[in-house]
């Protein structure tokens, strides 16, 4: 039974790499199994599927989405952008560094990545390029500030990352800020000195007439709507006052409240912003099921017990054991989504974690830089497929895989520091 359990999770891995969808895969396969191998699993199927159904912790997931969908179209991004390199601007590598700021303040108020990386691409690269930056350095600025949503919170990532290790996912949100803020600053420190070392790829931005004068009003109006949202709904977490699924619902209203302020609202958008925001939420619960579905069988074959017994007599260390899994995640981050695995891969390992007695927090954390590369790592991070589809002509494939290398070893390098310092970023 336990040679089951494997032979059916490599098989769903094999797959999931022909291009299969993941939701059929994994509840198909795992149900053809669970039918042969074990008895009792069409009755225990649904209590299982409506046990996650009914988990109030996935609420937050459609009410983040929506969040940051409605911002998307309420033009804060383009007014920041333009604020902050009206600051910025007059310094060597001002413009990136503004995309950097820029990118972890949407994060803090969005969380969704393609929505991110396609706005500051539609709305910097090209001002980039026009003022002569290295197209490696513009592109991979673009896309790894783009992916800063999946670990500074509010991030869908660390919902899901807190019901499928079963842990609060308002603890994931506070010990995710620091490594989110030390991220930022990695990446913006790399900006600074690689403008002063080598000038000529990060020239200063010289103001064209014609161009629109942000002054101190527009400039706080920039900063201070976004940042009224995102003291709304990560304070509301941190002081106790709500639950994360009751400040995604305070953060949905409060971006529907800034897009009309911004004059952007209308039914039209309400209804793209809706679609969207059913489309993603769908995809998401769909491979959920799924993978109850997979954890199910898995276990009733169980395959847990399997692993927890192959590990322990292969004499592992905890530290050997989670340098493992850390490799096995980056490395299926080449090749599938984080949703994928999430909900494949930590199911199967979180108890072997339990057993070795780790602080799952940490454990979330960890995942969740981890899971972060998956959309940086070529040749299927989104990040990237994000920022090629909407790159004014001249931008080619190579110029983002080259230029996102450096952020790529910088996101490793915290991920390192977290693993074996996690005090110096105040996790544990």
């Amino acid at each position: 039974m336990e040679v089951v359990a494997l032979i059916l999770f490599l098989l769903i891995f094999v797959l999931i790499l022909t291009g299969v969808q993941v939701a059929f895969v994994l509840g198909g396969i795992a149900s053809i199994v669970g039918m042969i191998f074990v008895p009792e699993f069409f009755s225990l199927l649904p209590m299982r599927i409506m046990g996650t159904m009914k988990n109030q912790v996935l609420l937050a997931v459609p009410l983040f989405v929506y969040m940051g969908l409605m911002l998307e179209k309420s033009g804060l991004a383009e007014s920041m952008l333009h604020a902050m390199s009206r600051i910025f601007g007059n310094i060597k590598g001002g413009l990136a560094l503004s995309v950097v700021i820029v990118g972890a303040l949407l994060a803090a108020s969005t969380g969704i990545v393609g929505a991110t990386v396609v706005t500051m691409g539609l709305i910097s690269l090209p001002t980039m390029m026009k003022h002569n930056y290295q197209l490696e350095l513009a592109t991979g600025t673009i896309v790894s500030s783009g992916t800063l949503g999946q670990i500074i919170p509010p991030s869908v990532v660390l919902v899901l990352l807190g019901s499928v290790l079963n842990v609060s996912v308002g603890d994931l949100f506070r010990a995710a800020l620091m490594p989110g803020i030390v991220l930022v600053l990695a990446y913006a420190a790399y900006i600074f000195i690689i403008a002063r070392v080598r000038p000529h790829v990060a020239p200063s931005l010289i103001h064209q007439k014609g161009e629109k004068v942000y002054g101190m009003k527009d400039m706080l109006l920039a900063f201070l709507l976004p940042f009224a949202l995102i003291v709304a709904v990560l304070g509301s977490i941190f002081a106790g006052i709500a639950s994360p699924t009751e400040a995604a619902a305070v953060g949905a209203l409060g971006a529907s409240i800034l897009t009309f302020t911004q004059g952007k609202y209308s039914l039209e958008v309400l209804r793209e912003v809706m679609r969207g925001t059913t489309h993603l939420t769908s995809m998401v619960f769909l491979i959920l099921l799924g993978a109850t579905t997979f954890s199910l069988v898995f276990k009733g074959l169980d395959g847990d017990q399997y692993l927890i017994h192959l590990i322990e007599n292969s004499n592992l260390s905890a530290s050997m054991f989670l340098l493992l899994v850390m490799i096995m995640v980056f490395v299926l981050g080449f090749f599938i989504d984080f949703i994928e695995i999430i909900f494949i891969v930590v199911p199967v390992v979180a108890p072997l974690f339990v057993a070795f007695d780790m602080d799952l927090i940490w454990i979330g954390i960890l995942l969740a830089l981890n899971l972060q590369t998956s959309f940086l790592t070529p040749p299927f991070g989104f990040s990237l497929f994000y920022l090629k589809g909407v790159a004014p002509k001249g931008v080619t494939t190579g110029h983002i895989y080259r230029g996102v290398v450096p952020f790529l070893l910088i996101q490793v390098l915290v991920l390192m520091i977290a693993i074996f310092f996690p005090s110096w970023l105040g996790i544990v």
